[in-house]
């Protein structure tokens, strides 16, 4: 699996960093008598294998020649376990589902089937991988503690299992269903979890999800939770993150507070608790037609405002105060940074703004005046961003726009359509000076 990361909902801890207790199986079993004397030199050879390789072969072997022996479910578990040590995923995953078919509620297989689908689904988004997932997961949250398992392991099992079973719901409610509200459910439910600490460390990257969650433009945004949990996030990321963390948290902080005033007072605050207390609140801004309205007035050059709030004053501003930007902007050239969200020989989509990137919706429309070769359409398919440096640069002429209302997974935007557009190689970029005003409304 991924390790932490920022811009993606798929951001999850490595297998590798992922502690599992092993429900080790036993060499023999009370009861447990084999017979026949061939078959018990094949399985007492498979049970003396130091080396997990000829380990698995052995076992292997022993299940193909024997598979109705009664110590059968004995070696299957064995198996599963030394192929989770060999860190093979398509042979855990094989033992699993064997285990599953003779013990269905055996809780390793199901443990060990829930990572591995999980780091699948992180990876592809592959909705059946998904749904595969989060019904183990839903299955290993119902069953119960088996007879033969002393209570210490089971809760040592389950203090590990449960953060990631609902973890794996969450991804799924994400990834392959889109069910935002549900998916904030299952990380609080997985957050709850974890100690103090462990939310720091094991439980982090989630954090950012649910904050991701909260954040998703439509009806599920819930603006006020996400920022706390950006604010968690930020307090405990790596160094090199932090700078990732904070333009989206100060986005939608000003968004929903109009000023970053009182947002330092939120991360100290943040840093001592997992969840915001019940009093927890935030003073919201004046309306985002009064907020741009206030933006302009205080701006003596519009065209020094950053790209995004000049989008959200086409898309949110009055028609006087859109207008008066709009006769500043049509028939300029402006720099446009952002994510690829499609691309032609002859066009590509961009998201500039943090709403258009969560959504993967282009709000910039950029028409290219020399079509691109086959090797660069290559280059800038969806996922490419485009920086100011010291990338390659896409840049175009402010042409037309439309205001885009919001549906029920996008916020009000406006699509901007740029003419005469052309990818900028680094070396032969200009230097072009913006001051970065990131006002939201």
């Amino acid at each position: 699996m991924k390790k932490f990361a920022i811009a993606s909902v798929t951001a999850l801890a490595g297998l590798s960093l992922v502690y599992v207790p092993v429900l080790r199986a036993q060499q023999s079993q009370p009861g447990l008598t084999i017979q026949n004397p061939t078959e018990f030199a094949a399985y007492q050879n498979a049970a003396s294998q130091t080396d997990p390789k000829a380990k698995a072969a052995a076992e292997e072997d022993f299940l193909k020649n024997y598979p109705q022996s009664v110590a059968k479910s004995l070696v299957l578990n064995d198996l599963l376990n030394t192929y989770w040590q060999l860190q093979d995923q398509n042979d855990t995953l094989s033992a699993a589902s064997r285990v599953l078919q003779v013990d269905p509620n055996n809780p390793q297989a199901i443990l060990y089937s829930v990572l591995i689908k999980k780091n699948q689904c992180a990876q592809t988004s592959d909705a059946q991988t998904c749904d595969d997932a989060a019904a183990l997961a839903q299955k290993g949250l119902a069953i119960s503690k088996p007879s033969d398992m002393d209570e210490a392991h089971w809760t040592q099992i389950t203090h590990a299992a449960y953060p990631i079973y609902h973890s794996a719901i969450a991804l799924d409610d994400v990834a392959s269903k889109k069910d935002y509200k549900d998916a904030q459910s299952e990380y609080s439910e997985e957050l709850k979890l974890y100690s103090p600490q462990e939310s720091q460390s094991n439980g982090l990257n989630d954090t950012l999800l649910l904050a991701q969650a909260y954040s998703q433009p439509g009806s599920a945004q819930s603006l006020i939770p996400a920022i706390w949990f950006y604010a968690r996030v930020w307090n405990f990321a790596p160094a090199q993150y932090k700078a990732q963390i904070e333009p989206k948290l100060e986005y939608y902080y000003k968004k929903y507070h109009g000023g970053l005033d009182g947002l330092d007072a939120i991360k100290q605050q943040a840093a001592t608790s997992v969840f915001p207390p019940a009093s927890f609140t935030i003073a919201p801004a004046k309306s985002p037609a009064e907020q741009i309205h206030d933006l302009i007035a205080a701006t003596p050059d519009l065209t020094t405002l950053a790209l995004e709030d000049k989008e959200t004053i086409l898309a949110l501003g009055s028609p006087d105060d859109a207008n008066k930007l709009w006769t500043l902007l049509k028939d300029k050239q402006t720099q446009v940074p952002g994510i690829v969200i499609a691309a032609t020989n002859d066009q590509i989509k961009v998201a500039v703004t943090q709403d258009a990137q969560a959504s993967k919706v282009a709000d910039f429309i950029v028409n290219l005046k020399k079509p691109l070769t086959d090797a660069e359409l290559k280059l800038y398919q969806p996922g490419f961003t485009f920086k100011v440096s010291p990338d390659a640069e896409l840049v175009g002429t402010y042409d037309s726009y439309t205001k885009v209302p919001a549906t029920a997974t996008t916020s009000d935007s406006a699509q901007i359509i740029l003419r005469e557009g052309e990818v900028v190689p680094a070396e032969k970029k200009t230097p072009v000076h913006h001051r970065a005003v990131r006002h939201q409304g």
